[in-house]
């Protein structure tokens, strides 16, 4: 393969503004699906054209340069300073009509779950300007004094200036079979752009499907897309796709990832309609937590969009691409902390409209959703759609807009919008339909099963009987009556006879009890014959706490307070382990803990689990050595009381336990769809 940097960096200045012309027409074809007339010299190639239209995140440089037209328009190609002025004066009016129109049409070609979305306005503004910077003369002005340079979150050392790169550098060209770091086998094409191509790959070394994207080393980007990688790789939070290898190889530059092959994105779930309210409020809820949870980190995702919320089988939300979308579409990382903040809770708040009102809450078509008129903008999803939540309507627009309707606070944090729901009266999930059973035929159901089946209702089409056949119709039934008779007659004698069976037995049992038995003692004839029952009693759960003494922190501690917030719908996820769990290698430890502390010693009789997926789990409470230091004390300090596997525990004590902590020590994980070990409790609940 050609090497792509080379080819940018000895090129002239005449093919330069040739590209520039070509990526000029591209974009206008792309906002408003116009063709250059048939007399025009510079028109692109039906091809290009073609192309265009139907993938429109891949652009269109033509080689050949532009010539005069026929009214005599001076050559780009002859007059370098001419085609960057020309071309400046498209590039204004391109970023407005293809702001508008670049989602038309491109839903159709978005086939799967990791296609991405057409270019939004940030995408196509970085386009327009990667361009005007590489028109410039060779002798290049100083940057304006308003523009800072970007920095990386994670920055890799490199003594060259990534501002002497090229900006526009075509993806690496790879077919299916092609063999990445020698591990990672290309299966299929999932996406192509422009400057970067999207795949699904096999691991060979661990024979597990995952995700790679592909971009030209010498690319202006690949530095950012690597240092973009590496910090989300670091965040280590179980609610976002994994980024597992960046590397810079030769001529490329790849990023593996996760790869989730059931699961659904969030657009696929809205192809059918709008979600029901309990449905909406789980997506918000679990991608706001996780959201916030990343911003603690100081981390942002700054592409959050239906395509990038993926629904598993357990119900769960996966966000894929945090910080790396971004990075390989070109938007800006080196934005204020309020504006990523902003930016990521206005996404959040059009996943939440969308999903309330199956509508987009922009102009344009995106994602095989509708997008809104003119005259319904700033308007909220109840004033879109009749029927939907009240309170998650208003959510939804106090995260999207900056002057929501009726004067409302707007939210412009994650962390807020995270508040906010959990303020929220909590929404029910709603019953599930009882089977419509048909309605059974009338006719005598005491009958025995030796009765015979009743008449069939006689159908009005059907001539009537003749006379001299109805006799017979008569005999038949006296018949009939007769055996129903005497079944009954039997059934009446044989349950007459197993009473007085029964009689005669216990009267036998009481004499011969009084014979043998002597006179009760005052001892023997204090004792009860049936004990009493126990009626348990909810005993409330100050804090659940996480035990991880084999781990070097908290397991699971974002959502620790989920496994006792009385929301079975909810569950606290321990992180994820490539071996089960075990006290043997290849296991990385024998077990992780959820502590219940109670607040004060309790007497304890029964401790009711349930997981999602099968757990094994043991239930301890630590002896007198582990109460000083809970948390601290190995798991050898806590006395086992019980071991229950399955998708729920239900300990039932013998005798209660007084105790103010109880232990949840979980041996066994379930596997997730990803191939990963992970542990998840939905609640917990102790009783005395």
């Amino acid at each position: 393969m050609a090497d792509g940097t080379k080819a940018v960096v000895d090129t002239s200045a005449a093919d330069a503004a040739a590209d520039e012309a070509a990526l000029a027409a591209a974009i206008d074809e792309l906002a408003g699906g116009k063709t250059a007339p048939a007399g025009d010299a510079g028109a692109p190639s039906p091809n290009a054209s073609t192309d265009a239209s139907t993938d429109p995140e891949q652009g269109s440089a033509p080689d050949t340069p532009v010539t005069a037209d026929a009214d005599g328009a001076a050559d780009p190609a002859a007059d370098p300073d001419a085609a960057a002025e020309t071309a400046a004066d498209k590039d204004a009016e391109a970023v407005t009509e293809a702001v508008t129109e670049a989602g038309k049409g491109a839903s159709g070609g978005e086939e799967t779950s990791e296609i991405t979305a057409p270019l939004s306005v940030h995408e196509i503004a970085a386009e327009l300007a990667a361009g005007t910077a590489r028109r410039k003369p060779a002798a290049p002005e100083p940057a304006p004094a308003a523009k800072r340079r970007p920095t990386d979150p994670q920055p890799t050392v490199d003594p060259r200036d990534t501002a002497t790169l090229p900006r526009t550098l075509p993806a690496p060209l790879r077919h299916s079979g092609d063999k990445i770091g020698n591990r990672y086998r290309l299966e299929e094409c999932i996406s192509q752009t422009e400057t970067f191509s999207s795949w699904r790959a096999v691991d060979e070394k661990l024979r597990r499907a995952v995700g790679v994207h592909l971009m030209a080393s010498g690319h202006q980007r690949a530095r950012k897309v690597l240092a973009a990688a590496k910090s989300a790789a670091l965040l280590g939070d179980p609610r976002f796709v994994q980024v597992l290898d960046a590397v810079q190889e030769g001529e490329l530059v790849y990023v593996v990832r996760e790869w989730l092959p059931h699961a659904s994105d969030l657009a696929k779930l809205l192809a059918d309609g709008p979600m029901e309210p309990h449905a909406a409020y789980q997506m918000v809820r679990q991608v706001t937590d996780a959201v916030a949870a990343a911003h603690r980190r100081s981390q942002a995702h700054l592409r959050l969009t239906p395509r990038c919320v993926l629904r598993t089988d357990s119900g769960q939300y996966r966000i894929n691409g945090i910080a790396v979308d971004a990075a390989l579409r070109g938007l800006p990382a080196d934005e204020g902390v309020e504006d990523a903040q902003r930016a990521d809770t206005r996404a959040i708040g059009a996943l939440l409209f969308a999903a309330l009102t199956h509508r987009w809450p922009y102009p344009e078509d995106r994602y095989d959703l509708q997008g809104l008129p003119k005259d319904l903008q700033n308007a909220a999803p109840d004033q879109v759609r009749a029927g939907v939540h009240k309170g998650l309507s208003e959510l939804a627009a106090r995260a999207l807009f900056d002057h929501p309707p009726h004067h409302a606070e707007p939210i412009t944090t994650p962390e807020e919008l995270a508040r906010a729901i959990s303020l929220m009266p909590r929404i029910r999930q709603p019953e599930p339909e009882l089977p419509v059973f048909p309605t059974p035929p009338r006719h005598n159901t005491h009958a025995l099963p030796t009765a015979p089946i009743p008449n069939r209702v006689a159908d009005p089409a059907v001539a009537p009987l003749p006379a001299s056949s109805r006799p017979t119709s008569t005999r038949r039934t006296r018949r009939r009556l007769r055996r129903v008779v005497k079944a009954t007659a039997w059934t009446v004698a044989l349950g007459a006879i197993g009473i007085a069976s029964w009689q005669f037995v216990d009267t036998l049992r009481n004499n011969q009890g009084a014979v043998a038995s002597p006179l009760p003692s005052a001892s023997s004839a204090s004792v009860t014959p049936h004990p009493t029952t126990h009626t348990p009693v909810p005993i409330p759960i100050k804090e659940a706490l996480s035990y991880n003494p084999l781990g070097d922190g908290p397991d699971g501690n974002d959502s620790i307070g989920k496994a006792v917030d009385g929301d079975p719908n909810t569950n606290w996820t321990t992180q994820w382990y490539n071996d089960q769990l075990g006290p043997k290698p290849p296991a990385l430890k024998s077990g992780t803990g959820l502590l219940i502390d109670l607040g004060s010693p309790q007497a304890v009789s029964s401790v009711n689990v349930q997981f999602v997926g099968n757990h094994t789990a043991e239930l301890r409470v630590p002896n007198a050595a582990a109460a000083a230091d809970p948390k601290g004390a190995p798991i050898g300090e806590y006395t086992l009381l019980g071991k229950k596997s399955g998708t729920a525990a239900d300990f039932t004590l013998d005798s209660p336990v007084t105790t103010r902590y109880v232990m949840i020590w979980l041996t066994s994980l379930s596997k997730d769809s990803d191939g990963r070990f992970r542990g998840h409790v939905a609640e917990v609940k102790v009783s005395g």
